[in-house]
Order: C-alpha cells, then sequence, then structure tokens
C-alpha cells in the first residue's frame, strides 16, 4: 500500500476511536459488584450459548478472569496516569512543574538528554528507586527496546516511571497505584461464550525477515516483523489475517471486523493464538478477542489493524466495548 492509503487508513482508524467505538451498558450485577479498587465479577455477560460444553465454559471464564486481574495489576493498563514526550535536552520532572505527575511529590528530579543516553538526578530529599533499590545519585534510564528497561518508583512505591521509545522518540510512561481507571473501573462485558467461534486456520509462512508497517494511535508508522498469514473460513468465506510476532512465541493478530464501533471497540481488537503445529494448524478463538490499551486509557500507543486485517465480517464473539471512562 502507498503512503496515500496508509494514511487514508490511518485517518480512517483514528476517526473510528474519536467517533464513540459503541459501547455497551454496564449491568446492574457489576455495578453491584464494583468495591474500591474496582474488583468487578461479569455476571450477564459470563453466559453461553446454549449447549456449550461445560470444560469449554470454565476455560473461557478463567481466560476472562486472568484477563481482568491483568488489567488491575500494578503495572496494568488501568494504572496508567500519564504518557510525556521528552522534547528539550532537560526537564524537570514533578506534580508542580516540568513534566507534570498527575500524582506525586512537586518534583522528584532532573531528566537530562545527551545525545541518545538519557540520564536522570534525583532531587534531595525525596525517596526514590531504581529498578527496586534506592537512588540517592545521577543514574542512566533506559528504554523498554533494551535488554533492560529502568523502572523509577516514586510516590512511596505508588508510582512508577518507566521510558518507551516509539519511532525513533521516547517518552516517560507513568503509573500509580491510585490511577483513576483503576479505582473506577467498571469490569468487562463480553459476547456470550461460544465453541463455534473457535475455529482452525492455516499458518503460511512468509519469506524470512518480511515486515508490515503497523500505525498506531497517535500517527507514528513503524516496520514489524510479519511471519506469516493465518487462514481461516467462516459461513462458507474465507478470510486471512497478517500475523505479529508475539513476545512469547506464539502470535499476535491485531483486526478489524464489522462490529467496530457497533458493540465493538471502535478502533478494532486483538487476539493472541499459539505458535502453529508442524502441519502450520492454528486455533483462532474469537472468544478470546480483547480490547487493545486505548479502550482503558489515553496513556498507551495501540497498534491499529492494517488494511490486511479488516475483516468484512461480524465477529460476535470475545470483548466487548468498554463502558467505563477512559482516563
Amino acid at each position: 500500500m502507498g503512503m496515500n492509503g496508509k494514511s487514508v487508513w490511518m485517518t480512517v482508524a483514528l476517526a473510528a476511536l474519536v467517533a464513540g467505538c459503541g459501547r455497551s451498558p454496564q449491568s446492574p450485577e457489576d455495578a453491584a459488584a464494583m468495591a474500591g479498587a474496582g474488583t468487578s465479577v461479569e455476571t450477564e455477560d459470563v453466559a453461553a450459548v446454549p449447549g456449550a460444553d461445560p470444560a469449554f465454559v470454565r476455560e473461557q471464564e478463567a481466560w476472562r478472569e486472568q484477563r481482568r486481574e491483568r488489567l488491575l495489576a500494578p503495572d496494568g493498563w488501568t494504572g496508567l496516569v500519564g504518557l510525556h514526550w521528552i522534547e528539550l535536552k532537560a526537564h524537570y520532572i514533578g506534580s508542580a512543574s516540568g513534566l507534570r505527575l498527575a500524582k506525586g511529590p512537586p518534583r522528584i528530579g532532573l531528566l537530562q538528554q545527551e545525545g541518545r543516553r538519557l540520564y536522570f538526578t534525583p532531587e534531595k530529599d525525596v525517596e526514590l528507586t531504581l529498578d527496586g533499590e534506592p537512588l540517592t545519585s545521577r543514574a542512566e534510564l533506559h528504554d523498554d527496546r533494551s535488554e533492560t528497561p529502568s523502572t523509577l518508583g516514586f510516590d512511596e512505591g505508588k508510582g512508577e516511571i518507566t521510558v518507551i521509545a516509539r519511532g525513533g522518540r521516547r517518552a516517560l510512561r507513568v503509573r500509580h497505584d491510585e490511577a483513576e481507571g483503576r479505582t473506577g473501573f467498571t469490569g468487562l462485558d463480553y459476547w456470550p461464550m461460544d465453541p463455534d467461534w473457535r475455529v482452525q486456520g492455516r499458518f503460511v509462512e512468509h519469506p524470512p525477515g518480511r515486515t508490515i508497517e503497523i500505525a498506531n494511535i497517535i500517527g507514528i508508522v513503524e516496520a514489524q516483523p510479519n511471519p506469516g498469514v493465518v487462514e481461516f473460513e467462516r459461513d462458507g468465506q474465507q478470510y486471512r489475517l497478517e500475523a505479529l510476532e508475539d513476545e512469547d512465541g506464539g502470535l499476535f493478530l491485531v483486526l478489524a471486523d464489522r462490529t467496530n464501533g457497533q458493540g465493538s471497540y471502535g478502533a478494532g481488537r486483538y487476539l493472541d493464538a499459539d505458535a502453529p503445529d508442524a502441519q502450520g494448524n492454528v486455533t483462532l478463538d474469537f472468544n478470546r478477542t480483547y480490547n487493545p490499551p486505548c479502550a482503558f486509557t489515553a496513556y498507551a500507543t495501540c497498534p491499529l489493524p492494517p488494511e490486511a486485517n479488516r475483516l468484512d465480517l461480524r465477529i460476535t464473539a470475545g470483548e466487548k466495548a468498554y463502558a467505563g471512562p477512559v482516563i
């Protein structure tokens, strides 16, 4: 696809995100189950289609619980409170000035860029940690593309700062235990569990080294490793999904379908799949399609579906649009 096509698709995807995403209402049971830190037990939407095997239902319920726990974990997406791009050679960091933290002390230190290296000097009398150890002097920070990414702790361990690198730029990603996205979490809604949406696909390998250009929600386009395409059939029609490499050795699929903005999140959903077997067989369980982080926070840099992964298909399975506030 040429640059004009990429620009059009990115514009369409961003417009879909802004347009409203077709959120589903929160059930009364979800509201009643809310308690403090946003723990929620889904009730109305855990129902399975009639005749679903109990073992299948238990598997789906366990996956959904793990999904909720990951979102609410200390390093989960609901805990984000800021994303600050590093534009100058030096920035003060704190809740009062410079790169302003949503929560925390007025000033925690000075961030400095020296070439491609990034250094942080802590403010006196402010308790900070670097990778879990007390920080009292100037230290280098490593971004998330490094083998040893740094984690800067502040506010008595309730806050964390990491450095992310995207498209040649770097930013500070900030988390906090008291993030409104976590404390105000309203639970997840799903379509009924349906074994018919667990389909067998065939993995067709691409030549080694192939990449695909993936745009993210902030407009950066990067080439991502593209090991192959997954082909599957639904209602007599053939479909294809270009696969990305998952960090665990499986496949990561970024897809759009006809439910986007009409029940599911407007900018698409994600699906993880195990690596194909020796014959190229791969299972796609669309009951486990899930929302990208941008459905929950404005401080993520979510990959958007490439044009090849926009399916002319209604996937009425998996996670629906988030009904709570996007912080």
